[in-house]
This record gives C-alpha cells, structure tokens and sequence, in this order.
C-alpha cells in the first residue's frame, strides 16, 4: 500500500489560502467517470463505464459513491442490456455502492494541495460486502472543489461478488470462449461545494 504523503502545489495563497471548514462536496456526474476494462477470448480489451453517478463527501470525512448499474455503457445496446440483466441483475441489485473515510483529506482543504494515500473502502455489490485496498489521489482545486481519482487500477474478482455464473452466462450468449474473471477498475470524481 502506498503510503500517505503530501505534495505541496504552486500556489496555496491569496484568498485561496484559507481552508473550507463545515462544507460538504457533493459528486458532479457530468465530470465524473468509473470505468472497467473487460477481456475476451483471452486478448481482447474493452473499455465500458457507468453513465449514473451519485455520492457525496461529508465535512467530517465519510464519502459515498452509488453507481447505478442500469446505466452501464458498453458502446454495443444488446450488451449494454444483457450486462445489466444477466451479469449485475439490476432487478434485484439495481446499485453498487462505495463508502470510505478521507477525513484525512478533509484536514489538508488547502487550493493546489494534494494527498496520495492508501485506503480501506467497503464496497457493495451484487448482494457482497467487501473492503478493497486502493490507491486514491486527492486534489483539492482553488474554487474548493476536490477530484478524488484511482492512482492504480482496483481489481474486482467475480468469485468474490458472486456473479461468475452471470459471466457465464454472458460468454455462451456471445460465443466466446473465455471471458475474465478479474477486472481492473478505475475512476475520477470531481465533488463539488455544496451550497450553504
């Protein structure tokens, strides 16, 4: 895991300086994206994301991710619904959710500042809660906005959410002999002020 460290940016003066104390941040979805990658017949990648977006940064450090599984974007609609049908089965786990303490973050709310830490986050889906060990860079932006970002892709194992047999499923519809079990996730948040 990559330990917590600090990198002072260009400019933390002016009326920029000051730090944003009771505030709480809320997830842009327009500037928001999570991402994965998955692998066909052994060699072949593709890229997919999620169109829905919700979560919120609280001033005492809980932050909260929900992906709306329903709004999967694979580019191809027959795999679009088939993925959210046989793999995610959004009738009965219509979201997938992420929780994390960056109350570390939250103490260092200076413009141009950034935090590269390592951190524990409970990740729900498909009915499993798991905690996941990622890498997340912090940035906080001079309008006291803050992107939280993956520094290193967070692999998911099928076996660990119980949806391999939806992966099955999925390569006999397609015909194809193997479809990964693992698969590499990223994303970039952008949280913004919440209006007081």
């Amino acid at each position: 895991m990559i330990k917590s460290f600090a990198i002072i940016g260009l400019s933390l003066t002016s009326l920029f300086s000051a730090s944003f104390a009771h505030a709480d941040w809320q997830l842009d979805n327009e500037h928001s994206k999570v991402s994965f990658v998955s692998i066909k017949s052994n060699s072949i990648a593709e890229a997919h994301h999620f169109k829905a977006l919700t979560g919120e940064l609280l001033e005492q450090g809980q932050f909260k991710l929900e992906i709306d599984l329903n709004s999967v974007e694979t580019l191809i609609p027959i795999r679009n619904e088939r993925m959210s049908q046989l793999l995610f089965k959004v009738a009965k786990f219509p979201a997938a959710t992420l929780s994390a303490d960056l109350s570390s973050a939250v103490k260092i709310l200076k413009p141009g500042l950034h935090l590269l830490e390592g951190k524990k986050a409970e990740l729900n889906f498909h009915g499993q809660t798991k905690t996941l060990n990622i890498d997340v860079l912090v940035t906080v932006l001079e309008n006291g906005d803050m992107t939280v970002s993956s520094f290193t892709p967070v692999i998911i194992n099928a076996a660990d959410f119980s949806v391999t047999e939806g992966i099955t499923q999925l390569q006999k519809l397609a015909g194809l002999p193997s479809i990964a079990t693992a698969v590499p996730v990223t994303f970039t948040l952008t949280l913004t002020l919440k209006k007081q």
